[in-house]
């Protein structure tokens, strides 16, 4: 009996694994509900995960079927997608349930939440026992992406099982780009999202500076936009009408993002270098008017 081979009654889903039909989904929430709709609209039988009353009553008009345990999302699928908001939602679901247990052998595991490398390795060394593939897939857009089917998608994981499962985070996925070996996905995203909190940073200083030159902060930025200045930071700045408010509302998915990015550098030796000054300046920017975040917050060195 070769290696992988086992009386395990479950069927193995390595061989034509890119004519997956057969889709569940953890999280169907501002992301995961669009992508549930693409999925469905592109022939695949979704099947999506809602554990209370209220939950299931609220998915029940999306186009899948709502089961309410994660082993019946598992339940021969080809792949499941879990979207979930937090790390430690990531690692309760995959890792302290029966999810793995039930999925197929040579199914694909997909972590679409931002969170840390050591996650999804993690999860991926337990799936091995399973005999499922998992790779992490960080998402960058918001939900009008979603429902345009053009979110990015960073993908790390082997060739082999991203080819397999490329298909499918097509659905909702333009471009789909797989950076490299498992968790390099969520280490381009931490940087990504550490990048653009650090342009709101610096956008918090410029129109502090215009304003001391006598510019009013919505003409300076709206001006901004036609120069070599601009980036997808300033529009949405500019659409929110001040860095402070645009600063507010992206706070709760950057800042648990931001959280992560300093605690995997530190543990890897990285350095967020002239970064760090500029994620202190979003915090002054989204604290309450007169307190600074700055003068109190620890220094990255």
């Amino acid at each position: 009996m070769r290696k992988g081979d086992s009386c395990d009654p479950r069927p193995n889903h390595r061989q034509g694994l890119h004519a997956m039909t057969r889709i569940g989904v953890i999280g169907a929430g501002r992301m995961g509900r669009p992508m549930v709709r693409r999925l469905a609209a592109a022939g695949h039988e979704v099947r999506v995960l809602g554990r209370s009353p209220e939950a299931r009553d609220a998915l029940g008009q999306e186009p899948a079927r709502v089961v309410s345990e994660p082993a019946d999302v598992g339940d021969q699928a080809d792949a499941v997608l879990v979207c979930v908001h937090t790390d430690d939602q990531v690692r309760d679901v995959c890792l302290d349930s029966t999810l793995l247990g039930a999925m197929p052998r040579g199914a694909v595991l997909v972590v679409h939440t931002t969170g840390s490398p050591h996650t999804v390795e993690a999860i991926a060394a337990r799936g091995a026992s399973h005999g499922i593939d998992v790779i992490d897939a960080p998402v960058s857009g918001g939900p009008p992406d979603a429902e345009a089917g053009r979110v990015t998608l960073f993908v790390g994981g082997t060739e082999d099982t991203v080819g397999r499962v490329r298909p499918v985070l097509r659905s909702y996925g333009d471009p789909v780009l797989h950076v490299g070996p498992l968790g390099s996905g969520q280490r381009v995203k931490l940087v990504n999202n550490a990048v653009f909190a650090a342009q709101i940073g610096l956008l918090s200083h410029a129109a502090r500076l215009g304003g001391q030159l006598g510019v009013e902060e919505t003409a300076l930025l709206t001006a901004l936009t036609h120069g070599s200045a601009a980036s997808r930071a300033l529009a949405g700045v500019v659409r929110r009408g001040s860095v402070t408010e645009f600063a507010r509302a992206t706070a709760e998915f950057l800042g648990k993002d931001l959280d992560v990015v300093r605690t995997v550098a530190d543990e890897l030796g990285g350095d967020l270098g002239v970064l760090a000054p500029a994620l202190d300046a979003l915090s002054d920017a989204t604290a309450p008017t007169g307190v600074s975040r700055t003068a109190t917050a620890p220094q990255t060195t």
